[in-house]
């Protein structure tokens, strides 16, 4: 009797053996999830601080199709100068903020030709229209005639997502900003593989009117973190409970 009550604790804690190494390998994996979560919290927020220093910067000249980089060129702001195709403008669906905050106004994104003066064609993103205004004709006020000097921010081609509806070029019903897309149904032959988002212009009070740039990458990172580390601070009382109860014989 004396020899199996004096075995008895040893063989309990060899009970928790494979359970505590298993906890031991989810505690890891939690942790580790948690501090890459900080880390990427740090990235996103050095990518969001590089985009706000580029848009922000003077204006310089785009680079030539060849030398365009995405990752080191996306947001920079240009200076061009040309001419608008307005009779070969493209609309795209989208939205724009309204005038009471949380409300977002239904229109258009009007991307049009730009001929630049040194040779070759930009679209550019001269901004937004409601709904109503779709109709060129009901906007004229705001075109641009003869050679101008633009400033805006460069931005990539918009790829089409999973939800976003298929473009429609024969009754102009564009969802996204697809530069190579839209200039093939144009017919505008050779463009530049980027597009620019001419810049807001303060007061503006004709059609379209650029949309001020907004930087809102998702950075939800530290919430993440602090999610993976609660559910390992809750494991760690899971397996304690488990644990006492195993030595002390009530479990």
């Amino acid at each position: 009797m004396s020899g199996t009550a004096s075995t008895a604790p040893a063989g309990r804690w060899r009970s928790l053996l494979a359970p505590g190494l298993s906890a031991l390998v989810v505690f890891a994996i939690l942790l580790g999830l948690g501090f890459w979560q900080i880390a990427r919290k740090t990235e996103k927020e050095s990518l969001i601080a590089r985009i706000v220093e580029r848009s922000r910067a003077e204006p310089v000249a785009p680079p030539t199709a060849e030398a365009w980089d995405p990752a080191r060129d996306e947001f920079r702001h240009v200076r061009v100068t040309g001419r608008f195709a307005n009779e070969q403008e493209t609309l795209v669906h989208g939205l724009a903020p309204g005038n009471t905050p949380g409300r977002a106004l239904q229109g258009y994104y009007v991307l049009t030709p730009f001929r630049r003066a040194q040779g070759g064609t930009v679209l550019v993103n001269r901004g937004f229209v409601p709904t109503e205004l779709r109709a060129q004709a009901d906007r004229r006020d705001g075109l641009i005639e003869g050679e101008t000097v633009l400033t805006g921010i460069l931005r990539a081609s918009e790829a089409r997502g999973m939800f976003v509806p298929a473009p429609d070029p024969g009754r102009g019903e564009w969802f996204n900003r697809d530069v190579a897309g839209i200039a093939q149904s144009r017919g505008l032959g050779e463009v530049a593989p980027y597009l620019i988002e001419a810049d807001a212009v303060p007061g503006s009070k004709v059609w379209p009117r650029g949309v001020p740039l907004r930087v809102d990458l998702p950075n939800n990172h530290l919430q993440y973190a602090f999610t993976w580390f609660a559910i390992a601070a809750c494991l760690v009382g899971v397996f304690s409970v488990f644990a006492w109860r195993r030595l002390h014989g009530t479990g």
